[in-house]
This record gives C-alpha cells, sequence and structure tokens, in this order.
C-alpha cells in the first residue's frame, strides 16, 4: 500500500480556510530545515515582522507571528491584556465572539456582552451607548465574522474607545487581513490578530499578532503573571527582536519559510490589487449565484468579500451536496455553525483561491445540484 500522502488528491479549497497555497509557497515550504537560532533564519523573521507591518498597516514595534493557528493569537492577545477583574467588552455576533466570550471568563474578567443577531453587523450607536454607562479595559471584537461573512465596523468602533481614557481595543483579523483593508493604526487598534491559512493562502499554524505602545505598556505594568508561559509575550519578544535573540521555543522554521514567501507574494502583487481582485471574485460569484437562483444571507453593505453565506434553498440536503462536491468535483466548501447549521454554505474566496476560473468551476459543479426552479 501506498503511503497516504503519496494518496492525497488536489482539491480546490473554496471553504472558510484553509484556502489554496500557490507552488512559490509549497516551494518555501520545502527548503532545507535550518536552526531557529541560524543568523539566516533571524533575517528571514526581521523580513517577516517588516512584511507583516506592511500589511496590518501598521508601525507597532511589537509584530510577528505567534507560533500557533489564529485561536492562538487570540489566546495571546486576551492572557496578556486581561488580568483577573479587569472590565471587558466582547461584541459578538458570531462563533468567533463567543469564543472571545469564553476566553475572558476563562481568565476571570469582569465580563459584558453586548450580542447582535448572526449575519447582521455589530451596531455603533449601541456600543457608543454602553461605553457611556460603563468604563472598560478592554473592548474586543470581530473584524470579518468567518461564521457568518458579516463585516464588522472596527473604524467606527475604534473611534468610540479612542474617546475613552485608558480602554484597550482587540480585534480579530484572522479573515480579513489580506482580503480587506486591515488600518490597524488609523483605526486605533491595539491589539490585533489573524491566521495566516485565509487570505494570506499559508497553511495553518502560525498567527500574526500586533500590540501597540499602549497594548505593552499594559504587559508590562501587570499585577500578576501572564497565565500562560508558552503565550506570554514578555518572554517570547526576546527571541523575536533584538540585536542578541533569547531561546523560547522552537519556532516552526519551515512553515515561516512560507509565511515569508506568501507575506512577499501579496507585497509583489500589490495590497490595493490583492483587495481589488477579492472584491471582483466575489462580485462574479454573486452574480452567478443570483442566476441560479440563489441568495446570500448577508446585506450586501456589510457582506465579506472572501467569506460567502449562501442560504440553502428549502428541500436540498446541504450535507449532500457539500459531500458531492467534494467527492466528485473535488471542490471544498464549507457548512453552517451554530444556529446556521444546515442553513447555509459558507464559500471561501480567499488568497491564492481567490480566482475567477475557481468561481466558474464552481459554478458549474453547483448548478448540477440545484433545481431550474428553485
Amino acid at each position: 500500500m501506498k503511503p497516504i500522502l503519496n494518496r492525497i488528491p488536489e482539491t480546490l479549497l473554496l471553504g472558510p480556510g484553509p484556502s489554496c497555497v500557490s507552488k512559490e509557497v509549497r516551494e518555501a515550504l520545502a527548503q532545507h530545515t535550518i536552526g531557529h537560532l541560524d543568523p539566516s533564519f533571524i533575517e528571514i523573521m526581521d523580513d517577516i515582522k517588516t512584511l507583516l507591518q506592511v500589511v496590518m498597516n501598521t508601525d507597532n514595534q511589537l509584530t510577528f507571528p505567534i507560533s500557533g493557528t489564529g485561536s492562538a493569537g487570540m489566546e495571546t492577545c486576551f492572557v496578556n491584556l486581561i488580568e483577573p477583574g479587569d472590565s471587558v467588552l466582547v461584541l459578538s455576533n458570531g462563533v468567533f465572539g463567543t469564543r472571545m466570550v469564553d476566553v475572558a471568563k476563562r481568565l476571570g474578567a469582569n465580563l459584558d456582552v453586548l450580542e447582535f443577531p448572526w449575519g447582521t453587523p455589530v451596531l455603533a450607536d449601541q456600543v457608543a451607548t454602553q461605553l457611556q454607562a460603563k468604563s472598560y479595559r478592554l473592548v474586543a471584537m470581530v473584524h470579518a465574522e468567518t461564521s457568518t461573512g458579516v463585516c464588522n465596523p472596527v473604524p467606527e468602533i475604534g473611534a468610540l474607545v479612542r474617546e475613552e481614557e485608558g480602554t484597550l481595543f482587540l480585534v480579530d483579523a484572522v479573515t480579513s487581513l489580506g482580503g480587506i483593508p486591515v488600518q490597524t493604526d488609523l483605526w486605533g487598534v491595539d491589539a490585533l490578530y489573524s491566521g495566516t491559512q485565509k487570505c494570506v493562502s499559508c497553511p495553518p499554524g502560525l498567527s500574526p499578532i500586533s500590540f501597540s505602545d499602549g497594548a505593552v505598556a499594559k504587559l508590562q505594568s501587570r499585577q500578576t503573571k501572564v497565565p500562560n508561559w508558552y503565550l506570554d509575550l514578555s518572554l517570547i519578544v526576546g527571541y523575536w527582536q533584538g540585536g542578541t535573540r533569547s531561546y523560547h521555543h522552537t519556532a516552526p522554521i519551515n512553515m515561516l519559510y512560507g509565511l515569508s514567501q506568501a507575506l512577499q507574494s501579496i507585497e509583489d502583487e500589490g495590497l490595493e490589487k490583492v483587495h481589488a481582485r477579492h472584491r471582483e471574485v466575489h462580485e462574479l460569484l454573486v452574480s452567478g449565484l443570483e442566476n441560479l437562483g440563489l441568495e446570500l444571507l448577508v446585506d450586501p453593505r456589510c457582506r465579506l468579500p472572501m467569506l460567502n453565506a449562501v442560504r440553502v434553498p428549502s428541500g436540498i440536503d446541504e450535507a449532500e451536496v457539500r459531500a458531492s462536491l467534494l467527492e466528485r468535483d473535488r471542490i471544498e466548501i464549507g457548512g453552517g455553525l451554530g444556529p446556521l447549521a444546515g442553513k447555509i454554505w459558507r464559500i471561501g474566496l480567499m488568497g491564492y483561491s481567490a480566482q475567477g476560473e475557481n468561481v466558474l468551476r464552481l459554478l458549474e459543479a453547483l448548478e448540477k445540484h440545484i433545481p431550474v426552479d428553485n
């Protein structure tokens, strides 16, 4: 029997992540492994930091990838910035907002949650009212809610938080980074985390983060130890910054090769062109779905271009369609989560997957499953 690695079929990844990986990134991943303190590797680490600052639109010095997926980035931000009893406000309208709530509770935060219906955005006026009623050490929200396809108004919320002295603003940019503009500094974001497997189009396993000077000051003034050794930024920073690097953990060297190439590919194409490409293929998909009689869940004014939530027509088994697409057409799309389970398909157009020919291939395959009189 052939090893399973020799039998993995090529699949067009059009789900909520991961996305397809380019030949250049695959070749980078296959380069010779060297030591995690090798001078050549230190150069790669420094290049990654610089490229991340460009994609995140930030001058933050504490900007680098955490060794772990986007969930590790989320936990990194929370464990470093929250101490027991800190007042925290989470704005939640999907799965990843609820995960923020769970992590904050585990850390003993004095937690408030503003919840909004899934498939609709966070409303700035309700947030403003809440901020007038109570002071918070941290306000957290998701930029691109992957479970619903909603783009939340981070710029507007950032402007509100800036008016609150001593309040930090934490943003999940796991799905948005590389797909739509992320203006970390302009929006007043103090802590941002993302993932490599979405619009950056590198395999899962790294979580870029960025901390403002205010967030760093909070970390440095903690009264208690960070309750997670592996994710303690006061320790990790010695590995990622400075002339002399200190050992913290063995970094995933080849994964960082891949991230370096993925970020370089974004810079080579041009960040604005990358964003425009995501928007163009989204519009192509929406037009094709409408021709099939399919509707999107989210209002056009707050739709994400890279994650499209499509309503499943009555009488169609959404799981059966997904299984058939994967088995017959080697195309992967996602199903709904939580209250949207069984009700939507999640079609991702992320990074290297965001190409017109991929959209046309999916539409042709979907047409086999959608009744003409739908």
